[in-house]
Formats: C-alpha cells, sequence, structure tokens
C-alpha cells in the first residue's frame, strides 16, 4: 500500500500544490450567530455556509434522530436535544451518566443503535473517574420525554490514569452491529503496546457489551479481550466505507504524524509509540522509527498530516446534494480550523482540499445530514452547528 503525506511546504517544497485551500469566499472573516458564508468556492463545487445554533458549550458529538431533531453532547457533561427547526431545548436531557469533566475529558461521543426505531437505545462516551484515575467508558439508554432511561454502563475501561488526556472517544457501529469505540493512550505512550490494558486500542463489543467470540485476543491470558487493533495515540474520528463497509479511522499524532488508518481485522498493531512520523512536543527529537521504516508486524497509516492538523470527527460523503464530494472523507481539524476533504481511489488517498481554514474556528466533529447536507460542530465555549449547502454556480 503507498502511503500519502502532507507536509508543510517549509519541510517540503515539493508539497507545494498537492493540497490546496479554498479558492475565494464571498463575504469572508469569521462567522457569528445567524451570520453566512453566502458563497464559498472549492475546487468542485461551491457552498454556502450557515450558522444554524449557537449557545453550545464545547460540543463534542452529534446525531440525528429519524423525525429530523438531533441529540448533541457538550463536554461538561451535558446531553442537548435540537428540535429540527435548530431550536435548542432549555434543559439538558436527565439520564446521562456522571462524566468526569477535566481536560479533555468530559461527555464525548453519541450514536444511534443500528434499529433505533424499534429500541430508541442511544450510546455515549465519556471520561469517567475511579479510585485507580479516570478512563473511558460507554452507556447506553433508551430516549423518551425528557431523557434517557433505563440506562446502564457497558463498558469500562482499566486503563485508569491521572490527568485529563487522550480519551479519545469516537463511536461507530459497522454493518454487522458491532460497536466500536475508540480509546487514546491516556498520555502514557507505552500502555499502547500493551494488549493487558485498554488504553491506545480500538475497542469492538456487542451492542450490550459483550466480547464478539471472534474477537482477535479472545482467551488470551495477557490480553483484554474486547480490544480489536492496538497501537494508537488517540483517535478522534471514525466512520465507515459506505461501500465495502470497513471502519476507517484517524488519530492525533504528537508534533506531526496525525494518521488516517484502515482498520482490517487479525488484532493488528498500528504501532503508537513505536513508530509515528510525529516528533516530541519540546525537544524535536524522534519518537520511534518514521513510518517509511516501519517494520512488517506493524500496520502503517495510508495518509499522514505534518505538520499536525489535530484531526477531529469524520465522515465518508454518500449523500445526493454534493454529487462532486461522493466517496470523498471530510475531516474536520481544531488546530488549522479546517475542513479536509480527501479524494480517494480505492483505499489511496490521491487528493487533498482544504476549506474554511480560520473561518469558524474548531472543528469538532463532521456528519452527513439525513438531506445530504454536511453539519459541522465548533468546539468553543460559545460553539455552534454550521451547515453546508450547494450553490448555483450562477449565483
Amino acid at each position: 500500500m503507498r502511503l500519502s503525506r502532507v507536509f508543510s511546504t517549509s519541510l517540503l517544497g515539493a508539497a507545494v500544490g498537492f493540497f490546496s485551500s479554498c479558492g475565494s469566499i464571498h463575504f469572508g472573516g469569521s462567522v457569528g450567530a445567524g451570520e453566512v458564508l453566502e458563497k464559498v468556492d472549492s475546487e468542485r463545487v461551491s457552498f454556502a455556509v450557515d450558522r444554524m445554533t449557537d449557545g453550545l458549550e464545547h460540543p463534542w458529538g452529534m446525531a440525528f434522530l429519524p423525525d429530523g431533531r438531533m441529540l448533541v453532547t457538550e463536554r461538561p457533561g451535558r446531553l442537548r436535544l435540537v428540535d429540527a427547526d435548530f431550536e435548542i431545548h432549555p434543559e439538558p436531557l436527565d439520564g446521562v451518566p456522571t462524566a468526569f469533566a477535566r481536560g479533555q475529558g468530559g461527555l464525548l461521543d453519541v450514536v444511534l443503535h443500528p434499529d433505533f426505531e424499534e429500541n430508541q437505545l442511544v450510546y455515549l462516551s465519556y471520561a469517567y473517574l475511579a479510585n485507580g484515575g479516570a478512563g473511558t467508558a460507554v452507556a447506553r439508554g433508551r430516549l423518551a420525554d425528557g431523557g434517557l432511561e433505563d440506562t446502564e454502563v457497558i463498558f469500562e475501561s482499566n486503563g485508569l490514569a491521572s490527568g485529563g488526556r487522550h480519551f479519545g472517544s469516537r463511536l461507530v457501529f459497522d454493518n454487522d452491529g458491532y460497536l466500536f469505540v475508540t480509546h487514546g493512550d491516556r498520555g502514557e505512550r507505552e500502555q499502547a503496546q500493551n494488549l493487558a490494558n485498554h488504553t491506545g486500542s480500538l475497542i469492538r463489543l456487542h451492542d450490550d457489551g459483550s466480547v464478539p467470540e471472534d474477537n482477535p485476543f479472545v482467551g488470551r491470558q495477557d490480553a483484554m479481550p474486547e480490544i480489536f487493533s492496538y497501537g494508537h495515540r488517540n483517535a478522534q474520528g471514525i466512520a465507515l466505507h459506505p461501500e465495502t463497509g470497513v471502519v476507517w479511522k484517524h488519530e492525533h499524532g504528537p508534533r506531526g504524524g496525525d494518521e488516517l488508518n484502515i482498520i482490517r481485522p487479525g488484532g493488528l498493531n498500528y504501532g503508537w509509540p513505536e513508530m509515528t512520523d510525529g516528533v516530541e512536543y519540546a525537544t524535536g527529537r524522534s519518537i520511534g522509527v518514521d513510518v517509511d521504516e516501519a517494520p512488517e508486524h506493524i500496520e502503517t497509516p495510508v495518509w499522514v498530516w505534518t505538520p499536525s492538523i489535530a484531526p477531529s470527527g469524520m465522515a465518508f460523503y454518500d449523500g445526493d446534494a454534493f454529487p462532486e464530494w461522493q466517496g470523498n472523507i471530510l475531516v474536520g481539524a481544531l488546530a488549522y480550523q479546517l475542513l479536509a476533504r480527501l479524494e480517494l481511489d480505492g483505499e489511496e488517498v490521491v487528493h487533498e482540499e482544504r476549506l474554511l481554514e480560520g473561518d469558524i474556528g474548531r472543528i469538532r466533529d463532521v456528519r452527513v445530514g439525513p438531506d445530504g447536507l454536511v453539519y459541522l460542530l465548533t468546539d468553543a465555549a460559545d460553539g455552534g452547528i454550521y451547515r453546508l449547502s450547494p450553490v448555483d454556480e450562477g449565483s
């Protein structure tokens, strides 16, 4: 598999022109409450950006309900219901587990059960506090008037650590109904290679939290059976390829070396911290080997961002509103405050376009709505929901 990279032009002159920012914006500047970017002329399509709502405190994840409403998590620990007209219910929903809201911790992702219309089950990932420190957990409950009912914890990590770094945690159900949970290394990098610890791994569960019998480490005394893959630093984006159903995910590198990986079966090792193109924050020294020098037992990424964009949120575009983006990957970015659009040829990334850089703030989550439009969450004390919709070329 050929690895593609994006480098700063100051680091690699040959990268000039390999990616591009959006061509032009009319009504430039940051988008505030109720404002719009009337027209963004990107490489393949022109679109408008509307701020649909504000007043969300560090929103982290969102899920669309069948009736047009939305669920949005706020990292301080609240689950908010947003009506189809984007009015936020004044009171948070009840029945939400208590989250450890410190640093990067708190209430994180939200996803619906594949059979939500029959069972009304909502899944939440969050940081939790225990005697040994803080870790990542998953709970589920049934959505009813005013909140969640019969809420139960279905997974608690044994990877407890002090501090508030690297909890993950994104959720996705695959086409077979398995729940995947990303788990960060909690700032203890060597633990990402320790199979006896959930940190730095991708977790795979049945919808009730039980362990699938075909998980790769089931039956091993030195490994946690929930682990599906390991050697991950801090993954905050995961999605299913719309045609193959294969899980793709991205993760934060240290100083450089953000990665996009394809998750394959077999209990594969994705390298952290033995392999990374990132370097130490303070000294700039290498960490392990570069991706190009990875040993055979390590799975290498299909795309690397250096310098880091701090990716968060991810979606394959499979709607009808933007046919020019069909099959592309959309990735939010915190550090560069942009939306990255990746074009694929099979499993190879062949082009990146950078959109909205600095225009709406830190993009925490990316979703394609039932209407085929693209929805973004911005991570801020007064965060918002933004909507991208196509604009006629002649307008």
